[in-house]
């Protein structure tokens, strides 16, 4: 049947509105984010590395805004269920703000290089997700120093953002990596959402966050803070905090983001390119 048969009866104006309704494709979708992948990895280095400190920073607000309402609703037997919200905060400012995490791009930047693969597009994509990262667990380090040594927590909201994080405390080294990979198949799934989210991004964001929060997830960067934390706070080695926590988390996220949800979204659509 042609377009213009599919068409028949209706006016301009009410076509535009069946195509807003339709949304995007997968393949239109595909197309979107791998052109933001194509322009981040054109990106000169001092700008990611920046904006992936400036990320680091901001994603430590996921633990001292769950901390917030972890004190503020200490006699609400709700705690448990809200606490998760404040988690949400920091991935709003991120992923709103454009800011480079390492988890997003385990999708954005890795579809450039399955769709036509290279070695150029290969070493821009190690050298993105090597700059990101080392920024993303510098800006963590560097907000929990802040919070630990430099006072910029009253004492009251540290002991809560320290009880936030004592849950990883009971994860060994293989849970934790575990727990990551759902994470990062839900953050790769928000990238995904975004093109046809239509003015509902933030509740996209919030949804997912919430949901990896709730479920006692392990995010390798929102993690690194709580890791941090815990560290600097005694309660945990540094070789822990490191090689049980961060390293495991990594590759978690990396099999979630990568090894599952990108292949699988490329291999959808990878007879239609």
């Amino acid at each position: 049947m042609s377009k213009s048969e599919q068409s028949a009866g209706l006016t301009r104006k009410e076509q535009h509105k069946v195509s807003e309704r339709m949304g995007l494709q997968s393949l239109q979708v595909f197309e979107v984010v791998q052109q933001q992948g194509m322009e981040e990895l054109s990106r000169p280095v001092t700008s990611l590395f920046w904006s992936g400190i400036a990320a680091g920073l901001a994603l430590s607000l996921s633990v001292y805004c769950s901390a917030f309402l972890h004190h503020a609703l200490a006699e609400s037997p709700l705690r448990s269920l809200l606490v998760g919200f404040g988690y949400s905060v920091g991935f709003v400012i991120v992923i709103l703000g454009r800011l480079q995490l390492f988890t997003e791009n385990t999708l954005t930047v890795v579809l450039p290089v399955l769709r036509d693969f290279s070695r150029f597009r290969l070493q821009r994509a190690t050298r993105l997700w090597a700059v990101v990262l080392t920024a993303n667990i510098l800006g963590t380090l560097i907000s929990a120093v802040a919070a630990t040594r430099w006072g910029i927590l009253p004492p009251a909201q540290l002991e809560a953002a320290l009880a936030v994080s004592n849950h990883l405390l009971e994860y060994s080294a293989l849970q934790t990596l575990l727990y990551a990979i759902p994470t990062g198949f839900m953050v790769a799934s928000i990238v995904w959402m975004m093109p046809n989210s239509k003015g509902g991004e933030l509740w996209v964001i919030v949804l997912i966050t919430y949901m990896i929060a709730l479920g006692g997830l392990t995010h390798v960067v929102a993690g690194s803070a709580e890791w941090f934390l815990l560290a600097l706070a005694g309660e945990m080695s540094w070789a822990r905090a490191v090689l049980g926590g961060i390293f495991p988390a990594l590759i978690g996220n990396v099999i979630g983001g990568t090894g599952l949800f990108a292949l699988i979204t490329y291999a959808q659509i990878k007879e239609e390119i």
